[in-house]
């Protein structure tokens, strides 16, 4: 009887598991919006999760920048790329640059 239990008990809980809906990570989101919209980076960069396919700055997912990197270039610029620096604010600098380390590394 005891086995029954813990097998309902199991099947239960991967159900719930399995149907229950993935939160949203905001700062992910947030940063996805700005790279297609307001940081307009996807004019000029490749991310296969942004759907972007720009050929003028490098492709991201081949590089795969991480974090610290994509803050300096996005605050900074670099090469033809300009600062955002003033126009993005300091959190939303953060924000796609998490969105960009972490999409181009999938």
């Amino acid at each position: 009887m005891k086995k029954f239990k813990l097998f309902y008990l199991i099947i239960f809980i991967f159900l719930n598991l399995s149907f229950l809906p993935v939160k949203s990570d905001s700062m992910f989101d947030m940063g996805k919006d700005i790279f297609l919209n307001q940081g307009t980076c996807s004019t000029c960069h490749t991310l296969a999760d942004a759907n972007s396919d720009g050929q003028i700055g490098p492709n991201l997912n081949d590089i795969r920048p991480d974090k610290k990197w994509v803050i300096n270039a996005v605050t900074y610029g670099i090469g033809v790329m300009p600062a955002f620096e003033g126009q993005l604010t300091s959190e939303e600098i953060e924000a796609v640059a998490y969105y960009v380390s972490i999409s181009a590394a999938n």
